[in-house]
């Protein structure tokens, strides 16, 4: 089973790339962007295909590898 795991930085947590992605933008005449927040996308192929078990799994490997818990949050999507 797939998952995709979704890294963003916690509402309140400057994100300085985001801010510079905006920048850029607004510099290349894109006047509406009025804010970017960026983060990462990770996909994982689990050897189970069963559900429970497999959002289980990915939510230990975010909190002891995939996201820096204290501020990041993820959101997982599975088939």
């Amino acid at each position: 089973m797939k998952a995709r795991v979704t890294v963003m930085l916690k509402d309140g947590v400057l994100d300085p790339q985001g801010e510079a992605v905006r920048l850029a933008l607004t510099g290349l005449g894109f006047d509406g962007v009025r804010g970017v927040r960026q983060g990462k996308v990770i996909e994982v192929d689990l050897a189970t295909e069963d559900r429970a078990a497999a959002e289980a799994e990915i939510s230990r490997m975010c909190e002891t590898l995939l996201a820096n818990t204290v501020i990041e949050s993820w959101q997982v999507e599975l088939p």
